[in-house]
């Protein structure tokens, strides 16, 4: 991802954009608890796109060895393979059954499970900003303020994910000139961007921030060819 944001950039003489696939999306490989110490866990959970995710858990009780491993492998067949997000959603509803009725093994995987996934500090999906100072010598973009506020713009990154979020729910290369996009930083730009699919789903966007008399046909060709290959690699990887 890092590599397609640096030849989008290389290539257009533009921003480079890449959004990164939120957590929920990504399905789960694998997942492991080790004891700490009497009362603390770390729960680490591996993904199917190669993420490593690792947690310290307080426990209610101290567990053994035997029972974090026979939790883990519960887990393991019942979830491996399964978006977080549809694993969130089974843990919730199996937590609203009768716990007297569970089997021991299940009830600690929800014990352990239950903090490593509806903890409070919830993935933000990231962004890879690469050649924000080609801008710098684009003579229509000039004006050192709306400069800096775009530069503050890539800092934050928080109004680009907001607008490539929206874009998650559309197919094909889409195209926000000057107002278009919303935002005012982003008023004398224009964003190119497309989605990236993995195995066939859409998992994030990438794309292009320039002048608005960018040369679109080229730029489009170019963000829409670099989703592409982006895709095939993650693809690829996970096979």
């Amino acid at each position: 991802m890092e590599s397609a944001s640096s030849l989008l950039s290389q290539i257009t003489r533009m921003a480079g954009i890449v959004m990164v696939p939120r957590q929920e999306q990504t399905a789960v490989r694998q997942i492991e608890f080790l004891q700490l110490s009497a009362n603390r866990v770390l729960a680490i959970l591996v993904t199917r796109d190669g993420g490593v995710h690792n947690r310290v858990i307080v426990t209610d009780r101290q567990y053994s060895p035997a029972e974090l491993v026979e939790a883990a492998n519960y887990f393991n067949d019942a979830y491996t393979g399964h978006p977080l997000a549809e694993v969130k959603q089974a843990l919730l509803a199996a937590m609203q059954q009768d716990t007297d009725a569970m089997q021991n093994a299940m009830r600690t995987a929800m014990a352990m499970a239950r903090h490593m996934f509806t903890s409070p500090e919830e993935s933000e999906p990231g962004l890879l900003v690469s050649g924000e100072s080609n801008l710098l010598e684009m003579p229509e973009l000039g004006d050192m303020r709306k400069l800096r506020l775009l530069f503050d713009t890539f800092n934050t990154k928080r109004d680009l994910l907001h607008l490539l979020d929206q874009c998650l729910r559309s197919n094909g290369v889409q195209i926000f000139i000057g107002e278009e996009s919303g935002y005012q930083a982003l008023e004398e730009c224009s964003v190119v961007a497309a989605p990236y699919q993995v195995d066939g789903r859409i998992v994030g966007m990438l794309g292009v921030v320039g002048p608005t008399r960018m040369p679109y046909e080229h730029v489009i060709s170019i963000v829409d060819v670099t989703a592409r290959l982006l895709g095939g690699a993650l693809s690829t990887e996970r096979s």
